[in-house]
């Protein structure tokens, strides 16, 4: 059993999770060399990303934006870092269904609720105070923002963004790497590298 956790990524993600009570945190690993040997929240940062590699405990990668972590994951695939070290952190305070699934390197943050039979995907980030309900397939790398509720049966696709308190109506689909403006209404399926934002939501324009 791997001993000690290392966080990934120096940023405000990494500071909610420490806030959250997360235990067992050995270090943080950023690519900033400014910060090395500097501490966030009284965990010093001991190196650079790729140092995960070489070294031994189980890595949680902080880092906010969608498609900026499943960069870093990418990396560290390349460098042959085994799937098994991915840790998974779930606040006390969140409730997650007994037939809900959670995949490995996803963090789950204070009072987030997962009802039934929802399926969250590897390297989700989900932000407190979301509502994840019935059947709810969140895949890879997919963000929600703080208070953002989604309605049953909902497939929110791979590195998808979800913004703060943002609602989504039961039975859609957001294409991969979409993204939805905080406090939008979604009211139908949003295409895959769009952003839509308003009440109801409407497209604003292709992202790269």
């Amino acid at each position: 059993m791997m001993q000690g956790l290392l966080l990934v990524g120096a940023g405000g993600l990494a500071r909610e999770v420490l806030a959250a009570g997360i235990t067992g945190v050995v270090g943080i690993l950023d690519d900033d060399v400014e910060l090395h040997e500097t501490e966030i929240a009284g965990i010093e940062v001991v190196g650079s990303v790729v140092d995960a590699v070489k070294r031994s405990e189980s890595i949680l990668v902080c880092v906010a934006p969608s498609q900026d972590r499943r960069n870093v994951v990418r990396r560290f695939r390349k460098f042959g870092l085994a799937e098994n070290r991915y840790a998974t952190y779930v606040a006390r305070s969140a409730r997650i269904g007994k037939t809900s699934d959670i995949a490995p390197g996803s963090i789950l943050l204070d009072n987030v609720v997962v009802t039934a039979d929802a399926s969250i995907g590897r390297h989700v980030v989900v932000m407190p105070n979301c509502t994840i309900t019935h059947d709810d397939v969140l895949e890879d790398f997919v963000t929600l923002a703080a208070g953002v509720a989604v309605g049953a049966g909902v497939n929110i696709r791979e590195a998808a963004y979800i913004g703060m308190n943002a609602s989504v109506r039961q039975g859609l689909v957001v294409g991969t790497e979409a993204m939805i403006g905080m406090g939008s209404v979604v009211l139908s399926d949003v295409p895959h590298e769009q952003t839509w934002a308003g009440v109801p939501a409407r497209r604003l324009g292709a992202h790269s």
